[in-house]
This record gives C-alpha cells, structure tokens and sequence, in this order.
C-alpha cells in the first residue's frame, strides 16, 4: 500500500494493538505510518467523555428512576435537546477541532 502523504494512527491501550502479527504490520508499513501511544486511561483525548458527562448532568445526574423507561426517557429527552440545539455541546468540542 503507498500513500501519497505521512498517516498517523494513534493506539488505545487494546490488547490486539500488541499482537504479534498488527505489530508485524506497523512494522512494515514505518515508512508511512507514525504511531502514538495513548495513556491507558485518556479521557482528554476521546471527544466522547465530555459528550458523556454533559448527558449524565442532563439526564441522569442525582435523580431517581422508578424503572429502565424513565431513564431512557430522560436519556432521549437530553439527546434530542443536543440535536435541536447543538450549540450547548460545541463548547466541549473546541478543543477537538
């Protein structure tokens, strides 16, 4: 495989990232490929976390359920609220762009 321009693969901490034969091939392919390791646990690099907080203080944060309904109401009452009104996310998605 050649590419016109230097690609860039970041790994999670997965355990296949470490097998034998996808080490074998990020060795072969060094010449176009650059690999960063992430810390095992990253959340400053994975734009779904802050996503996820905002929805559990929307939807979920210090609240009773009296069943699973509730909770999903609630969760689709918050995700519909980003979809009318996605502005209330972008700041959370400043530091991705």
């Amino acid at each position: 495989m050649s590419l016109s321009q230097d690609a860039c693969q970041l790994l999670l901490h997965d355990i296949y990232h470490r097998e034998a034969r996808v080490l074998e091939w990020f060795a072969a392919n060094d010449s176009w490929l650059e690999l960063h390791c992430l810390p095992a646990y990253s959340p400053e690099f994975n734009a779904a976390e802050p996503l996820w907080h905002h929805t559990r203080v929307q939807a979920t944060h210090n609240r009773s359920f009296k069943n699973t309904g509730e909770i999903l109401d609630s969760l689709e009452r918050t995700f519909h609220s980003i979809q009318k009104q996605p502005k209330q996310i972008l700041g959370y998605l400043r530091p991705f762009q």
